[in-house]
């Protein structure tokens, strides 16, 4: 899918995260039922799926003809970070044909290249025509990302750095910032809970906007509900 074709598709719409990590109820181990979520998705009106791991994105993509964000969640000892953080990771998403490559774009230091801006440069060199998406937790972290030259800023990680600014709902204010000042399309994703605060993200200037936990996380809305009644 071209570029121009896929920033058609994703103008405006919401991009539903399917994904489940080992210990979680949907997660299975030599299996996968997130192409059932991303088709479930896809017939509410998604217009494109995020999700992690090469399993679910090639399940995915054999299933559906949405555009595809796809990330690696992997730990390195001794760093923070956990979404696409090495070369391999990259080589694995490409593979895999995602169509979006979600990674961290966090300033802090990396596993191989020291900065991000080195990775990213890296990227560049080996696959020049791969789009993708920084994952970052601040304002700076934004405009470093766009100078670095990635081709979407995703507000993924707002909230989940020790740095960054702590809330139990959406953060509104990054979103319209970056949108203010960034040329290249901000996704809006992170907490965003409720349709009107999906809504809200738009006419404060996302492009898109990614919903996982409130569509695709069973255990998480349950909780939710559990608390609410509690309270």
């Amino acid at each position: 899918m071209s570029k121009e074709k896929l920033l058609e598709k994703l103008k405006g719409k919401l991009i539903v995260s399917c994904q489940a990590l080992p210990g979680e109820p949907l997660y299975i181990e030599n299996g996968t039922i997130m192409h059932l979520m991303a088709i479930a998705a896809e017939q509410a009106g998604a217009a494109g799926i995020r999700t992690n791991g090469i399993r679910d994105i090639e399940e995915i993509k054999k299933n559906l003809d949405l555009p595809v964000i796809g990330l690696i969640k992997k730990q390195y000892e001794g760093f923070p970070q956990h979404i696409t953080v090495t070369m391999k990771e990259i080589d694995d998403l490409v593979k895999a044909k995602a169509d979006i490559i979600a990674l961290d774009c966090t300033m802090r230091e990396r596993p191989e290249a020291k900065t991000i801006n080195e990775f990213i440069k890296k990227i560049r060199e080996k696959y020049p025509d791969v789009l993708l998406m920084a994952d970052i937790s601040t304002f700076e972290e934004g405009v470093n990302a766009e100078k670095a030259g990635v081709d979407f800023v995703g507000t993924t990680l707002s909230g989940y750095t020790p740095y960054s600014k702590k809330s139990e709902g959406p953060d509104f204010e990054l979103v319209e910032n970056l949108a203010k000042t960034l040329r290249i399309p901000i996704i809006a994703e992170g907490k965003i809970h409720e349709p009107k605060q999906a809504k809200k993200m738009l006419e404060l200037g996302a492009f898109a906007v990614v919903v996982g936990g409130a569509i695709t996380r069973p255990l998480e809305i349950a909780q939710r509900f559990v608390r609410g009644i509690e309270k």
